[in-house]
């Protein structure tokens, strides 16, 4: 903690001196970029012990806040002073005509998935990826669906005429649960992940597309309980939705790669046409809502991924972005997300600058 201390601040004190935006971008990206050092050791906490986690995790979330509020303070800074500057030199001729406002915007999926990132990693979670074309084995068989399970006729999936080195058909994914499979088959127990990324099936609507966008997470560790994830999805969804009130219902339901499986469900009401979720779905003028499936691993999956079940429990959930997207923000057709309108992504796309933080809220004005 030590070596914490003075590394946090030997880069307050950097920023504290820098004297342009980009040397202040600089260290923001130092510190807290993808590959910052403080995001590296928020990447640790998942593999953190309780008690380990609990010494180190507050250290390193204050850490990352002080530098996050020096990094806006110092750039408040600059750009006052920068523009009292412009105020003392410039002169305006009103009779030109206003400069374009800049159009690009940041993509609302983009954007959640920004938004999916920072709440989960505040709980511990890592981000893990993998491929977007398949072998059938990591898609269905590890994820207790063989080929004569009928489950697999329910995911609509684009198959390609080439199997891999193993024999194994390829396709294109229809969850991303095969990150799962990789991970624990790759980095053992515990584990502690979100998966997000595009999936595909062959299905078309206002309300499903055959790319798609879907977040998976799950957990591995030890005496892990139904109760776990309940805790888990709440605080999730209270975050991402920026209210207290969320009150969900779990449904007993059935998975192949979970059990027991659970439907979840949301309480919300109508609101001026939109749909606005928070407070019970049996209070008046509430109804309940389907919003995502999970449930506890299947002894088998775990089996697949060549862990011991008596040893290993965990949970695991999903959720399609896309729809969490179309919620939060009030967007009643899936299919323009792809249209590339510029007319829509004018109207729902987000400033590159509303970067998505829990200590000022992971919402940002379209």
């Amino acid at each position: 903690m030590d070596d914490l201390q003075t590394r946090k601040n030997d880069t307050l004190t950097a920023i504290a001196s820098a004297d342009n935006a980009d040397a202040v971008e600089a260290l923001r990206v130092e510190a807290l970029g993808k590959q910052g050092w403080v995001s590296q050791l928020l990447k640790t906490l998942g593999k953190m012990t309780p008690e380990e986690r609990t010494e180190k995790a507050p250290a390193i979330q204050q850490t990352r806040a002080e530098i996050a509020d020096a990094i806006a303070a110092r750039k408040q800074a600059l750009d006052d002073a920068e523009l009292d500057k412009r105020l003392a030199t410039e002169t305006l001729d009103l009779s030109l005509p206003a400069p374009e406002m800049p159009r690009g915007t940041v993509h609302p999926v983009s954007q959640v998935m920004d938004e999916l990132a920072e709440i989960f990693a505040d709980l511990g979670f890592a981000v893990k990826t993998g491929p977007e074309i398949e072998n059938d084995w990591h898609n269905f068989t590890a994820l207790n669906m063989p080929e004569s399970h009928p489950a697999r006729a329910m995911h609509d999936t684009f198959y390609f005429p080439d199997h891999d080195d193993d024999g194994r058909r390829m396709l294109l994914r229809t969850h991303t649960s095969p990150v799962q499979i990789r991970t624990m088959v790759n980095e053992g127990a515990p584990v502690r992940i979100i998966a997000p990324g595009r999936v595909y099936r062959s299905d078309s609507d206002a309300t499903h597309t055959p790319m798609f966008h879907q977040v998976e997470g799950l957990v591995i560790d030890k005496d892990i309980h139904l109760g776990h994830l309940k805790w888990t999805l709440e605080t999730f969804l209270k975050a991402f939705f920026e209210r207290d009130d969320i009150v969900l219902r779990l449904r007993p339901s059935y998975f192949p790669f979970t059990e027991p499986s659970v439907e979840v469900d949301v309480g919300f009401e109508v609101v001026k046409g939109r749909r606005v979720l928070g407070g019970s779905g049996d209070a008046p003028g509430h109804a309940w809502m389907e919003l995502l499936g999970s449930g506890m691993v299947n002894r088998r999956v775990i089996e697949f991924a060549g862990l011991d079940p008596d040893e290993w429990q965990g949970f695991a959930f999903g959720v399609g972005v896309d729809r969490l997207a179309m919620l939060k923000y009030g967007m009643d057709d899936l299919r323009a997300f792809f249209d590339g309108d510029i007319r829509w992504l004018q109207h729902y796309g987000f400033s590159p600058f509303d970067q998505p933080t829990l200590s000022a809220g992971v919402g940002a004005s379209a």
